[in-house]
């Protein structure tokens, strides 16, 4: 069942107003999670005390990474990978607050981190408020709660900055389709999804544009190249395509980061799918019509020593989501959306992929390139 959302104009006028919403990943029951969201400079006691008592997930703080630069806030683990790797150390306000527990405390913290003119004594570690930074170029690059906190409230003409907390159920568990619904519901709250903020920026906003384009020659035949750079970070990213794109016809789709043990070495594990450059670009020209997207992310000494000790089944090295999966997402999103595909077969990992449903993509399945 589909769900009944407001409008990307509601939620903004309503963050703009002090007041709280709630933000979910998609606009459809499956998979869903949603946090309940107020703007930063707008949070008050009173708003935490909601989060923590009605929402019940951690209260956290969405920050640009400039401002946590501003504040000096370094990542709570070092090259950290997967979902939650964007936490810094948690905050406290230097002064001005007892315990840093009490909701007043906890609203002055998030009062003092977003001052305009704050500065890293303002703040002290560890803390009862938890910061997350948000990837440059927001939900167009990272389809997560996060950037849509800094994106909602920068849109609201408020500073780029939220105060989030995941929705459980008073059984402690993530709340999901239905139970968002009540949630919003019972407490007079708009709710609006990640997809449809991806779509209402998308009408004026790209973070990546074309720069070149042409046909090469491989090793696995003739594939038309598309290069795009990153206007937030200037990177530069690739796209090898064949056949006919075409969005109501299934595509093979590779979205890829590069990995020195199975792209290079080219190392494998007898149990489980390898999907290596390689490996994907044969299975799309076998195909006849995919994309594979080769994204500008750098592999640190820290995933390549992981890898490793993988290829060499050291005991306790287990097989995960690699890293730049989870931040890439509205990235590679954009790149296939202005190639044409529409719906996907993908190879690679099956995992949910938030809100790609606002790039107008449709993952239909998920296919060993091996095969």
């Amino acid at each position: 069942m589909s769900m009944e959302l407001n409008s990307v104009d509601e939620l903004i006028s309503d963050l703009r107003q002090g007041r709280m919403v709630v933000v979910i990943d998609d606009d459809d029951d499956s998979n869903n999670e949603g946090v309940v969201m107020v703007a930063a400079e707008h949070c008050e006691a009173k708003h935490v005390t909601f989060m923590a008592r009605q929402a019940r997930g951690l209260i956290c703080l969405t920050l640009t990474e400039e401002r946590c630069r501003q504040l000096d806030l370094p990542p709570m683990v070092e090259d950290a990978q997967g979902e939650k790797a964007n936490f810094t150390l948690s905050i406290e306000a230097a002064t001005g607050i007892d315990t840093g527990i009490s909701a007043v405390d906890r609203a002055r913290t998030v009062q003092v981190a977003v001052a305009p003119h704050a500065e890293p004594g303002d703040i002290v570690q560890p803390g009862h408020i938890f910061p997350l930074t948000a990837r440059p170029g927001g939900v167009l690059t990272r389809a997560g709660h996060t950037e849509a906190g800094t994106d909602y409230a920068r849109l609201a003409g408020l500073l780029p900055s939220a105060v989030i907390a995941d929705i459980l159920t008073p059984e402690g568990e993530v709340a999901d389709g239905q139970a968002l619904r009540e949630f919003a519901a019972r407490h007079e709250l708009k709710i609006g999804s990640i997809a449809d903020l991806i779509h209402f920026r998308m009408v004026n906003e790209r973070t990546i544009r074309r720069i070149r384009e042409g046909r090469i020659d491989t090793q696995y035949g003739e594939f038309r190249l598309t290069v795009y750079r990153d206007q937030t970070v200037d990177d530069v990213h690739l796209a090898l395509s064949c056949g006919e794109i075409v969005a109501d016809e299934p595509t093979l789709v590779r979205v890829h980061v590069q990995s020195t043990m199975r792209d290079l070495v080219t190392s494998k594990l007898s149990d489980r799918p390898t999907w290596s450059l390689g490996t994907c670009l044969q299975a799309v020209a076998d195909s006849g019509r995919g994309v594979v997207v080769l994204l500008a992310q750098q592999e640190g000494p820290d995933q390549l020593l992981a890898s490793i000790d993988m290829a060499l089944g050291e005991p306790g090295a287990e097989p995960g989501v690699l890293p730049g999966t989870y931040t890439t997402v509205g990235l590679g999103s954009q790149i296939l959306q202005d190639l044409g595909v529409g719906k996907i077969h993908l190879m690679g990992a099956p995992i949910k992929y938030n809100a790609i449903s606002g790039f107008d993509l449709e993952v239909l399945d998920f296919v060993d390139p091996g095969q």
